[in-house]
């Protein structure tokens, strides 16, 4: 068994780190060098790794074209090991990667893109939950609204970013109008990430209802939530805020 996962460890290592063949995986092949052998290996693994990459992060790929996004990919799949045998958990570094890549500095926004697109991902993914019932919140006696505790469904994800990454995002989802031009410089957003429906939906929060749901998802009440937000923000509307997310699936009975 000891010599089984000798092996086994040399195989893969000379696959993800091409390596050179060690002496005994070059033994498998007495016929053609192990290296062309051990070749196929790799690029079926880098292959499904891009793939994998490609699936998380369409958008990155349709703003900076494929061959580009190839290079981002070789270079990303050269540092970033995959740790998991769910290729769905692959990518988690790529906002942080493309921030330090530098063929890609002049696309400041990208990494912004990347992580949204990663929430968007894990979105997807989350286990699912009920939706608040609206009926069922409005038979609660008002004087214990402060109290209640609400839950975040778990696709619920916020992304702050410097440039509209929302609007880039939805421009580039089917559907949409492809004559378009998203001026980068206005201003900073909060992107809201929900799933209704099983669909992945990308919205916009202003500050005001952003510092609300942090102190939601934070465990805060709702009336200190509310509170909080009141102090910070004066012309906090509760229940509009409270319509919106409940139309974006925000909230669960949980």
């Amino acid at each position: 068994m000891c010599a089984l996962n000798e092996l086994l460890t040399n195989f893969a290592r000379d696959i993800v780190h091409g390596a050179e063949p060690s002496p005994q995986i070059a033994a498998l092949y007495p016929n053609y060098p192990a290296a062309v052998a051990i070749a196929v290996y790799q690029n079926n693994y880098r292959g499904n790794l891009h793939d994998a990459l490609a699936g998380a992060y369409p958008i990155i790929e349709q703003l900076v074209g494929k061959d580009f996004f190839r290079l981002i990919t070789r270079h990303f799949i050269g540092q970033h090991l995959s740790r998991s045998g769910n290729l769905h958990r692959y990518g988690v570094e790529m906002a942080k990667f493309l921030a330090a890549f530098e063929p890609a500095q002049g696309l400041a926004y990208l990494p912004d893109v990347a992580a949204l697109e990663w929430a968007c991902h894990c979105a997807y993914f989350a286990d699912d939950a009920a939706t608040l019932d609206l009926g069922r919140l409005a038979r609660v006696p008002a004087e214990q609204y402060p109290a209640l505790i609400l839950r975040i469904h778990p696709a619920c994800g916020l992304v702050r970013s410097s440039y509209p990454i929302a609007t880039v995002w939805n421009a580039h989802q089917p559907g949409a109008n492809s004559d378009f031009h998203i001026d980068l410089d206005t201003g900073s957003c909060n992107a809201l990430v929900s799933r209704k429906n099983d669909v992945v939906l990308v919205s916009e929060l202003s500050d005001t209802e952003t510092t609300w749901l942090n102190g939601i998802k934070n465990g805060s009440t709702l009336g200190a939530a509310t509170d909080v937000t009141l102090e910070l923000h004066s012309g906090f509307d509760l229940q509009s805020t409270l319509l919106k997310l409940l139309q974006a699936g925000v909230l669960t009975d949980g």
